[in-house]
């Protein structure tokens, strides 16, 4: 059996743990390690899985994973709390699970848009605190609304879907894709101007790249709708946050959801995460426990294939 040690430095599901260990893997869970401590003990392993606290960055963490650590698996699609030039320098390939969290988070855009639409974080808080407000929710419906998706991936595809059973009418907007492919994914495909333009719903789905840091900025939320919602579980960033909150201040949207934030966690004097028309959760958009144990198992599924046998399972980066 295999002698291979692996640091599992975020929670994951037990099965995955026990993936690793039936393959006779060392598989040591230690949870919340500081960045000292995870540099002090990082030198020891082969492997390391993270999902989003545990941060595979600095100079101290690479010093100490010097020629030993040969992988990295991130339970989850965002690596953004990796270091991929450091890895790859590191000959450390670095691997994800896309595809375990997207129906937890197309779940959560309909959950969101519900919430916006019937007040019900307002209605909750207001019977909690005695008041009985029902004259002053007046709630809009769902079906019937134009929904625009910005990113026409895996996880648009299952909001289009979602959406389209709900009764809405679906844009997309992908650079990527052609009218045929969003078709049979379910929506129209426009531009981004024209989408903006005409969705009552705008759900973000994209990577954080370059060309899509602060994609929604103030021009672009000039160009929706006053009544309209903005949703962004995809990463923080893509989002001008100050922009919007004067969008917001300036009666120029309605409402937003944001389960992202360009700090994580945002700190004590963020006003978006505050503003009375936002709707805001701290990045749970993967936290169910169905898609936990998907990707928890799968992480662990493809360290055991690559440091046993040498198969690599969706790189983040390129070594050789």
């Amino acid at each position: 059996m295999s002698s291979f040690k692996v640091l599992v430095g975020d929670k994951i599901a037990a099965d995955g743990v026990e993936v690793l260990r039936a393959a006779g893997f060392v598989a040591d869970v230690k949870v919340g390690l500081s960045p000292e401590a995870l540099a002090g003990t990082i030198g020891e392993y082969d492997g390391l899985i993270v999902r989003s606290a545990c941060k595979a960055r600095g100079d101290a963490f690479w010093t100490a994973a010097a020629g030993k650590l040969k992988a990295i698996g991130r339970a989850g699609s965002g690596v953004d709390n990796i270091d991929l030039e450091a890895a790859t320098a590191n000959g450390t390939w670095v691997m994800n699970t896309p595809g375990g969290n997207n129906n937890a988070v197309a779940e959560l855009v309909l959950g969101a848009m519900f919430a916006l639409g019937r007040h019900l974080v307002r209605a909750d808080v207001g019977m909690k605190d005695g008041r009985w407000e029902k004259s002053a929710l007046m709630g809009e419906e769902i079906e019937g609304k134009t929904l625009g998706i910005v990113g026409l991936g895996a996880i648009g595809r299952i909001v289009a879907a979602k959406a389209g059973a709900l009764g809405m009418k679906v844009l997309a907007f992908d650079p990527v894709l052609d009218a045929a492919a969003a078709k049979a994914a379910g929506a129209d495909l426009v531009s981004l101007d024209a989408l903006l333009a005409a969705a009552d719903v705008v759900t973000l789905h994209v990577p954080l790249l370059p060309a899509t840091r602060n994609l929604i900025d103030a021009g672009a939320l000039a160009k929706m709708k006053p009544s309209a919602w903005l949703i962004d579980a995809a990463r923080g960033g893509i989002v001008d946050e100050p922009a919007l909150v004067a969008a917001l201040d300036a009666g120029g949207l309605a409402a937003a959801a944001m389960d992202v934030f360009s700090a994580e966690p945002v700190p004590a004097d963020d006003r978006l995460s505050r503003h009375p028309k936002v709707l805001a959760t701290p990045h749970i958009g993967a936290s169910t426990r169905q898609a936990q144990e998907k990707v928890g198992v799968q992480i662990a599924e493809q360290l055991v294939a690559f440091l046993r046998d040498g198969v690599v399972t969706h790189p983040v980066n390129r070594l050789g």
